[in-house]
């Protein structure tokens, strides 16, 4: 079984303000998470901080593109680094953001780690607005998926220079509502989709393996957790809450199905906010479902 090997990532840059004049405060659940235990559970060696640029929007306006879209693939570059390297000795990266947006860097290691590497989407939000079905775009977490497949601005589509990170044929979607708005154009995408009902429908064991048939065939793929794939019942610490969404042990059983795969490069944690959490009661049972879905890691 290989290390765990935890890193924080605590990038809010993707993230609107919650409220004018504030800062998403995403940036703060590395830190809620470990005072939860989360690397205790795991028995995880200590991978260190990923300083991210500050947040700030200055003069910012619609349709200027994505806010931050510097500082975004300047630190994706950073991060595919301390990624790259924990994945080329042998260690199984956990990475605790900071919003969706983290997946530029990310995704840039596991694609240098191996061949065409695939991605699992877990999110309650597809994330896939870009250029071409939107006025405009503007908040990276919410076209973090888009982006890693080659759609939209290409300092971020493109943030390596070896075009979109991802596939679509080596995707696999699964979480968003019954009422996502890209359902439609991703049914025309070569991306798998399985919404939060259908896995509830089928079993989230049998969902794992269900994206495992086309996980499987790939020498690598990268988990992309987003904790609002979660009820907004059970997690309403999250920039947009939803009815919906999976329970606890639905998504402790869905990750072991996922992780225990022999090809499963790592995981990252996103857009959970402590600031929505002042007693930390939602980080410590987070911390839980992390820690029992991480168990069967590879």
């Amino acid at each position: 079984m290989r290390t765990v090997a935890v890193l924080d990532a605590p990038s809010n840059l993707g993230l609107r303000p919650p409220k004018p004049g504030t800062v998403p405060g995403t940036a703060k659940a590395p830190g809620a998470l470990r005072e939860a235990g989360l690397l205790d559970r795991l028995d995880a060696e200590d991978a260190g901080h990923l300083v991210a640029p500050r947040y700030d929007r200055a003069d910012w306006q619609p349709g200027d593109g994505v806010f931050h879209a510097a500082q975004i693939a300047a630190y994706a570059d950073r991060l595919a680094a301390r990624v790259g390297e924990l994945l080329d000795s042998g260690r199984f990266p956990v990475v605790l953001g900071g919003d969706c947006g983290i997946l530029l860097g990310t995704g840039a290691a596991a694609r240098r780690h191996v061949r065409g590497a695939g991605l699992v989407y877990l999110d309650g939000h597809s994330d896939f607005r870009h250029p071409g079905n939107s006025e405009h775009v503007g908040a990276a977490a919410g076209e973090a998926l888009a982006l890693a497949t080659g759609r939209g601005q290409a300092d971020l589509s493109n943030v390596d220079g070896a075009g979109a990170l991802f596939a679509d044929d080596s995707v696999v979607l699964m979480g968003i509502r019954d009422n996502d708005e890209d359902l439609e154009e991703l049914a025309s995408t070569d991306i798998l989709v399985r919404t939060a009902s259908e896995i509830r429908s089928a079993g989230a064991a049998r969902s794992a393996e269900w994206a495992r048939e086309r996980l499987d065939r790939l020498d690598g793929f990268w988990v992309h957790l987003d904790v609002d794939i979660l009820d907004a019942a059970v997690m309403p610490a999250v920039d947009s809450p939803d009815p919906g969404g999976l329970e606890h042990s639905e998504l402790a059983e869905l990750l072991s199905g996922l992780v225990k795969a022999p090809n499963c490069l790592g995981v990252e944690v996103t857009v959970f906010d402590p600031d929505l959490d002042p007693d930390g009661t939602l980080a410590a049972e987070l911390a839980a479902t992390l820690s029992a879905g991480l168990a069967l890691r590879p």
